[in-house]
């Protein structure tokens, strides 16, 4: 009896849903859902059809070795077959949540050894596995790698990009599928990107008013469980439902973000300042060192010699000036008022650590 309610339920809330406010945000937008996820698979394997740019890694021969017994043919005990077209790789791809057998999936090869590049190679047979060391993908295929390198005799060498990296486009092939516990259970939980207690309550009054008191509820600020029909058909229908609603999110607190290797100051909107006043001196100290003859004369005993003289010039600017700030200032007056004194992202660091410390920033200094 449950097909026909849910399938009334979408007819009703899809012209709902298309008559919400542009500037929300869809909830399939900022979360995800509990145990629907990639799963990361790796290998290990050889490329082949190098143009001499293969690796001289001991465990590349004997990687080579055990392929060869594989297909019957054993090499000479002490023989050195000078590999110079074939190298060592890493293989790994991303498995997409419900994956299912026979669906192909892109694989990035990466050399462990020495290679100077993968230009030209084909990855051989490659089976890929997951955390559980289960096989859930086999690659094979020919690479196509972005960079390049060239040498010269004399040493000099120039290389673009990273020719030792290459990707294989649908060059995976899903074996089995990853259990999922997605058809399990009355109910679903929705974790956000971002946790916060005003998003989480916005949703879980959103699904309410439209699907009915109590079909959610809120665990924490990231998770939010909802009821959902076992039918697997119908739970589809009904997150879809879910996943398109729209929703106002809580403002982030307040953050001010300083990189120091780059210069780059962001500030959030919700950054507040109390009264202070700021002067920021512009003290320059200019050494320079001049060197002079000293020749001795010309009826004297003595050498001709050079004699350095260091001059040691200290400006202050002549021109500190200082700004004040009233209480509540918004991002806007703060971003004026440093336009206006003209100071440098290095002086502004200064200044914003400066004040973090007297307690006048209202917002959490990040330093990266």
């Amino acid at each position: 009896m449950q097909r026909p309610v849910f399938a009334v339920c979408f007819l009703l809330l899809s012209s709902v849903l298309f008559s919400t406010a542009a500037s929300a945000e869809r909830i399939k937008d900022i979360t995800t859902i509990a145990g629907v996820r990639s799963n990361q698979l790796i290998g290990y394997g050889l490329v082949v059809g190098l143009d001499g740019s293969g690796d001289k890694a001991p465990f590349t021969t004997q990687t080579f070795r055990n392929m060869m017994a594989e297909f019957g043919i054993t090499l000479p005990s002490g023989t050195d077959p000078k590999l110079k077209n074939v190298a060592a790789v890493s293989v790994t791809a991303e498995l997409p949540p419900f994956a299912k057998p026979g669906q192909r999936v892109d694989v990035t090869v990466s050399s462990l050894g020495n290679a100077k590049s993968l230009r030209g190679g084909s990855l051989l047979f490659t089976p890929l596995k997951g955390a559980d060391g289960n096989i859930y993908a086999v690659a094979q295929g020919n690479l196509v790698v972005g960079g390049f390198g060239a040498e010269g005799n004399d040493g000099s060498k120039i290389t673009v990009n990273v020719p030792s990296v290459g990707r294989i486009p649908n060059g995976a092939s899903v074996e089995q599928t990853v259990p999922s516990n997605f058809g399990r259970g009355d109910s679903l939980v929705f974790n956000l990107d971002q946790p916060d207690f005003t998003t989480a309550n916005a949703m879980v009054q959103k699904i309410n008013s439209l699907m009915g008191p109590g079909t959610a509820e809120a665990l924490d600020a990231t998770s939010v469980r909802v009821s959902a029909p076992r039918d697997t058909s119908q739970r589809v229908s009904y997150l879809s439902i879910i996943e398109n609603m729209e929703i106002e999110t809580g403002q982030d607190r307040a953050k001010v973000i300083i990189n120091s290797r780059t210069g780059t100051i962001v500030m959030g909107q919700n950054v507040k300042i109390d009264p202070v006043a700021v002067t920021h001196g512009n003290l320059v100290v200019t050494i320079t060192e001049d060197f002079q003859v000293s020749q001795p004369n010309t009826l004297a005993a003595g050498d001709t010699v050079v004699v350095p003289q260091t001059n040691i010039n200290i400006d202050n600017g002549g021109d500190n000036r200082m700004f004040k700030f009233g209480p509540g200032v918004s991002l806007d007056n703060i971003v004026k008022a440093v336009n206006d004194v003209g100071v440098a992202p290095g002086d502004l660091m200064a200044i914003l650590e400066a004040m973090k410390q007297a307690g006048a920033l209202k917002a959490e200094l990040i330093v990266i």
